[in-house]
């Protein structure tokens, strides 16, 4: 089994590949990476510019759809969108019509705009039409859909966190679902691609197969990649490790999504920087997330509880400057930064954070290590100056045109 999982995945590698490359003229022309080679994009990414700090915004709202200010404030901030997994879903009954509308809406006055349909691989979410069967009151009349399932081996009952089911990547038939089900999505809802969240594929649910979870993933990626077609946009979250090997040579972009302190220790920003640099060096977008509610481990027990409060906006306000700091070390060609505190529209997904508006410029180049071991680090920019403390967690940002 392990070896077919292998062969196909390389297979879809392969033709995907070779689908991208011949699309024709990439964006992304005239900028460079951290060793000085051209970034070599694809023509269907979204347009790229140091003007000013680079933002992707990825929000829902599960009761309705955008209003019209709401959308002309995000597209005069960005080019590059994701609509969440439930966004418009009580309001029009299913998430696919959500996105859908905000695809159109976005276009209308903005037709450059980049806009991505989110899918999760490995949590059954209910808000689409195509899955609205896998709940817990619905799953035994959809024997279709239960199968694609994963049973918890301890339990012997349907594998779930707060009732939402677990997606069983290692049936051949669900990767073939799936595949076909998120290309659909895409094509119905006119979106520009997808964002593919939690590529996990419950490995830890069964230890013994971990590594035929992970050739899995890679294939069912690899396959959705080429039902999407040559010039639509495949951006993972959080591609580990683990299944990188299979998962990369297909995705087209990255999430860093910091969603927790053990993802911001001063080790793990090093390293993102360097998978950042890699992804330019390699054509791709990175998207850097900075969540604040990781902060929830070290702040007030008062700051701890999710949700839409003043004092996380006050939080996000006061951090700002060290987790912007953060990205712009290590920000390539193609690297966006992503800001708030959840993904609601509540959540900071519609804050205006004046800083990310300020005149920032072309790198002047890599950033420099102030100490072989130590971990301060500094970067020049055209009308910025970068300074930041990963150990300390601070940071600096002096803006040139205001000195």
């Amino acid at each position: 089994m392990e070896m077919k999982f292998q062969e196909q995945g390389w297979l879809r590698m392969v033709i995907a590949s070779l689908l991208a490359a011949a699309v024709g003229a990439a964006q992304g022309e005239g900028f460079v990476v951290r060793d000085d080679s051209p970034f070599a994009g694809k023509a269907y990414l979204p347009e790229f510019s140091w003007e000013v700090t680079p933002q992707y915004f990825m929000f829902g709202d599960g009761t309705k759809v955008l209003e019209p200010e709401q959308v002309q404030s995000i597209a005069e901030r960005t080019d590059f969108i994701c609509i969440e997994k439930s966004h418009a879903y009580r309001e029009l009954g299913a998430a696919e019509l959500g996105a859908k509308h905000e695809v159109a809406a976005f276009k209308a006055i903005k037709p450059e705009m980049k806009v991505l349909f989110y899918f999760n691989a490995a949590y059954a979410w209910p808000f689409t039409s195509y899955n609205q069967g896998i709940t817990p009151q619905k799953i035994d009349q959809h024997p279709e859909l239960k199968k694609f399932l994963i049973v918890d081996p301890k339990t012997g009952e349907l594998a779930h966190r707060r009732n939402i089911y677990c997606f069983d990547v290692l049936n051949p038939e669900f990767r073939e679902w799936w595949s076909d089900t998120v290309a659909r999505g895409v094509r119905e809802t006119g979106a520009d691609g997808a964002f593919i969240d939690q590529m996990h594929g419950f490995s830890w649910l069964r230890k013994d197969r971990a590594r035929e979870v992970q050739l899995a993933m890679g294939e069912m990626m690899g396959a959705l990649k080429e039902k999407l077609g040559p010039e639509k946009i495949l951006l993972a979250n959080n591609v580990t490790d683990s299944n990188a090997k299979h998962v990369y040579p297909v995705v087209d972009a990255h999430m860093f999504e910091h969603y927790n302190a053990k993802l911001l220790t001063k080790e793990k920003l090093l390293q993102d920087w360097g998978q950042m640099a890699r992804l330019a060096k390699d054509g791709k977008v990175s998207v850097f997330r900075i969540g604040v509610e990781a902060e929830h481990e070290t702040t007030d027990e008062n700051l701890a509880t999710r949700g839409e409060t003043i004092q996380m906006e006050a939080l996000a306000r006061e951090r700002l400057e060290f987790y912007q700091a953060c990205y712009l070390i290590g920000a390539q060609p193609y690297s966006y930064f992503q800001y708030g505190w959840g993904w609601n529209l509540s959540s900071g997904s519609l804050e205006v954070f004046p800083e990310l508006h300020k005149p920032l410029g072309a790198p002047k180049g890599d950033f420099k290590r102030t100490e072989p071991a130590g971990w301060e680090f500094t970067r020049e920019f055209e009308h910025a100056r970068v300074w930041v403390d990963t150990e300390a967690r601070e940071g600096r940002i002096t803006w040139l045109d205001e000195s």
